[in-house]
């Protein structure tokens, strides 16, 4: 008996499961970069309290922006695999489904973006985002100017750090949005 070699079938679903699992491991470690950075904040906050330096501050918003864009990215990129599932991978599946006479497709993939409260949620993540990664260097940076302990170079690493911090604020409110494929309109 000859031996078939894989099937499309067999090619997508194998496709599928593994985008769902850089899926997953990639909201893993998304979901523990916030845990790390509460971390690094409170280990700063007590070391510069202790050693009553506030220039020990100055360590905060590059981390925070460093631990934030590694969020963000990692972000973007658990959406983006949804957004292929449901817009090419799924749609590819259900028409070689139905050609066989069947009708398949990845329903969670769609149905879990329907939640009344989605929205509500995402700003609320938004808040959240804002806040560890940037509100809180933000807050540290004021701290080091109010104690007025740093020589011109410290106040303009710190004027850099602001404006980074900014940077990386402006950026998660970009990412907020729904992201459209490359070449749309608008």
């Amino acid at each position: 008996m000859p031996e078939r070699g894989v099937s499309v079938g067999q090619l997508l679903l194998t496709e599928y499961q593994t985008v769902k699992d850089e899926q997953k491991a990639r909201i893993g470690f998304r979901d523990n970069l916030l845990y790390v950075t509460l971390g690094v904040v409170a280990a700063v906050i007590a070391a510069a309290a202790q050693a009553e330096q506030p220039a020990m501050l100055l360590a905060l918003p590059p981390v925070c922006v460093v631990l934030g864009w590694t969020y963000l990215v990692n972000d973007e990129k658990i959406s983006a695999i949804g957004h292929y599932v449901r817009e090419d991978l799924g749609p590819r599946l259900a028409r070689l489904a139905a050609a066989e006479g069947e009708f398949a497709t990845f329903g969670w993939e769609a149905y879990h973006r329907t939640d009344v409260r989605r929205r509500t949620r995402k700003a609320i993540q938004a808040v959240i985002d804002l806040t560890a990664f940037c509100a809180v260097p933000l807050a540290a940076l004021v701290v080091f100017w109010a104690g007025r302990s740093g020589g011109a170079l410290l106040v303009g690493l710190s004027v850099a750090e602001a404006v980074a911090v900014v940077g990386l604020g402006a950026q998660v409110l970009l990412y907020m949005r729904p992201a459209r494929p490359a070449g749309a309109a608008g």
